[in-house]
């Protein structure tokens, strides 16, 4: 099922995520919806507070991030991720450029680490630690940091406005002056 996306501004974007449990009601099939809702959308990760669920678990695909046919790794890098954390972030700082399925319509550089260590639960309460770089670290990290540890869009777009984002046509300044207040 598509899931109807939570747009800025919208109370369930401003608290705090909650950790998931084992006994949290239909986790499964939020999670299915959840990709669903992604591929349907064009997005590479979404999390759980911006289909209305205050919870801390994001989906993620990055292979539609890569055109390199071997990149094995990117390609294959489909996870659902309850309560993540990174412990360890490492590698020079590498601009994305990123867009937000609840900002629709803005796409901004962001400076990330190129590389993350982060620990999280699989959909089957598997404890899993991963070290991810490139595409894949950048994915998790603005899904770790922005949605389900502090969930706040306007924490990414803050992010993107101190990383000397440049305009676009289809991003202007004025637009992210406009979200931040």
């Amino acid at each position: 099922m598509i899931l109807p996306i939570s747009i800025i501004g919208t109370s369930v974007l401003r608290k705090k995520a909650e950790t998931v449990t084992k006994d949290y009601p239909d986790l499964q099939k939020l999670i299915d919806d959840m990709f669903e809702t992604m591929y349907k959308t064009e997005g590479v990760g979404l999390a759980a507070p911006q289909v209305g669920h205050s919870i801390r678990l994001f989906v993620c695909d990055a292979a539609p991030m890569t055109d390199d046919d071997n990149d094995t790794f990117t390609k294959s890098f489909k996870r659902a991720m309850l309560n993540p954390e990174i412990i360890e972030t490492f590698g020079a700082n590498v601009s994305y450029n990123e867009g937000c399925l609840s900002i629709p319509g803005l796409h901004e550089n962001v400076v990330r680490p190129d590389g993350v260590k982060i620990r999280y639960y699989d959909e089957n309460f598997e404890l899993h630690e991963e070290t991810l770089t490139g595409n894949c670290a950048a994915s998790c990290s603005t899904s770790t940091i922005t949605w389900t540890a502090y969930c706040s869009p306007t924490r990414w777009v803050c992010s993107a406005a101190n990383s000397s984002a440049t305009s676009s046509p289809t991003s202007p300044k004025a637009s992210l002056n406009t979200i931040i207040r």
